[in-house]
């Protein structure tokens, strides 16, 4: 009779647990505002090696603690002003990707130990698989916290000029399952040969870091440059009840663009040729309240240039409202032939989806008193002195929303956010995405926040002008226009259909190995 064949053996639980756990911490310091970008990798490693050859639901839970472990304290600042319920939820939402991941990783292990060469390909596809579908699901998706997000100064945050966010998550889980590899091995010991494989596979991660320096950033440029002024006018108090002062938050910044004005005159500062105005600056609706238009006017009179404002426009029905942002022009008011609405409300924030059952979750749904109804057109805004790319808060998170707006002929990207409800951290994460889309699309990029932080983004992704978190700040830069595209703008979603693609081909050729391996189990009974 044929002997047993004995299952490879996984990690001791009680390293699997604290490695799992540690996964989660070290991608969870790569972001900001810790940013230490060569833990995202390792933590990679870590969960890698805590899942690999364990049984399924293991790999889920193993997952899980990884994801609890980055999210939960990723999020918090969605608890500041909220209570504890929508961070706790959101967070055990998030962390079911990883659950997912973790299923998938364990699934995989027949095939990465066959082939061990494959095995940091297979973890790098399977890593921007889950992101794509967390990115999408549900109600459209929260990509916070992509492993991409976590390189803003990192020689990888260069791969986003071939092939955007996806290509930069593929090659920071690459990096880690080459660790990964590199550590599972057996250890040589004194057997210098033995360590060959070793040395050649954390050669291979470091060559592969190092190397993205090579990629190219920019596009080609119009030869023009704009000065640009962010108005940061700041609110007098954190918190929701930014909203209950919304009367002293347009004075702000209708008082801190005058006083740039007075500067402009007085030859001091320079004239802007745009000047921005963060989401939330007007949460009054200038098209339907004459005080508040009248004031948006009087600043843009004084400083001679058009103001993009963030505003909250009443209707288009009752009960419903929109966060847009709406160009405002000296001597001729508001043009609405150049307003963009926001595409994608936030769930549960700005608008409730199944609001009958979520109020059976929680009664602070109906906080969020008026929908908000998404727009329908990129937000390419026409300025005069330059097409502006016009993304709002959240929506810099979003691949398809940004490259959007570049496909429309953008060459400037603008972000208008509010952080006034959150915290620095938060804002430190927002602005990294901004980081990215720079070089994403080579683009000079600015962030204008109610409270900070705001700043300006080079198409290589360098940051200037970055102001503090709950200041009152005016920061002007002249910026370079661009109207080319890189090859990632180019490619589009394609890159992560395609690694996508190729993670479902592996799931499936792996579920083709268990089951051989099943009957030759079956066959040595």
């Amino acid at each position: 009779m044929a002997g047993r064949v004995d299952a490879p053996r996984a990690l001791p639980l009680r390293l699997a647990v604290p490695a799992a756990v540690l996964a989660g911490l070290a991608m969870l310091l790569a972001f900001p505002p810790y940013g230490v970008w060569p833990l995202a990798p390792v933590g990679v490693a870590l969960l890698g090696a805590a899942v690999h050859r364990r049984r399924l639901r293991a790999g889920a839970g193993l997952g899980f603690l990884t994801g609890v472990a980055l999210f939960a304290p990723m999020l918090e600042w969605t608890n500041l002003h909220t209570g504890y319920l929508p961070w706790v939820l959101l967070s055990l939402l998030q962390a079911g990707y990883l659950a997912l991941l973790g299923v998938a990783t364990a699934w995989v292990s027949p095939l990465v130990d066959r082939r061990r060469w494959a095995w940091p390909v297979v973890t790098g596809l399977l890593w921007v698989a889950q992101e794509a579908l967390r990115d999408r699901t549900p109600f459209g998706g929260f990509p916070w916290g992509r492993l991409a997000f976590s390189q803003d100064t990192s020689p990888l945050l260069r791969l986003a000029w071939l092939g955007g966010a996806p290509l930069v998550t593929f090659a920071v889980a690459l990096t880690g399952g080459l660790l990964l590899a590199a550590g599972w091995r057996r250890w040589p010991g004194r057997d210098r040969r033995g360590w060959v494989p070793v040395a050649l596979l954390v050669a291979s991660a470091l060559a592969l870091t190092g190397g993205a320096l090579l990629v190219p950033t920019g596009a080609a440029g119009t030869g023009r440059t704009v000065t640009v002024a962010v108005v940061q006018g700041n609110v007098p108090r954190l918190g929701l009840d930014f909203n209950a002062q919304r009367q002293a938050v347009l004075n702000n910044h209708v008082d801190a663009t005058l006083e740039l004005a007075a500067g402009v005159d007085a030859g001091t500062r320079p004239r802007p040729d745009l000047v921005v105005w963060p989401e939330n600056s007007s949460d009054i609706d200038p098209l339907r309240n004459a005080s508040a238009g009248e004031r948006i006017s009087q600043a843009a009179d004084a400083i001679g240039a058009p103001i993009l404002v963030g505003a909250v426009l009443l209707g288009p029905d009752r009960g419903r409202v929109r966060n847009a942002g709406i160009l405002w022009r000296p001597g001729t008011g508001a043009d609405l032939s150049q307003l963009y609405t926001k595409r994608h409300p936030v769930p549960f924030a700005e608008y409730v989806p199944l609001r009958t059952i979520a109020r059976m979750v929680s009664k602070q749904v109906d906080l969020v008193r008026n929908d908000f109804v998404p727009g329908e057109r990129p937000g390419v805004v026409r300025s005069g002195p330059a097409v502006l790319g016009d993304v709002i808060c959240f929506e810099v998170a979003y691949d398809g929303l940004v490259r959007d707006t570049v496909d429309g002929g953008a060459q400037l990207l603008v972000v208008q956010t509010n952080n006034a409800t959150f915290d620095v951290a938060e804002a430190r994460q927002q602005l990294a995405m901004v980081r990215l889309r720079a070089v994403e699309h080579g683009r000079g990029a600015l962030m204008a926040s109610t409270v900070g932080v705001s700043g300006f983004v080079t198409p290589d992704g360098r940051v200037s002008g970055a102001t503090g978190f709950n200041t009152r700040a005016v920061v002007l830069r002249q910026m370079a226009l661009a109207d080319g595209r890189t090859p990632a703008t180019r490619v589009g979603v394609w890159p992560e259909l395609a690694l996508a693609g190729l993670a479902v081909a592996v799931l499936v050729a792996a579920g083709g190995l268990r089951r051989a391996h099943r009957r030759e189990v079956d066959a040595g009974r």
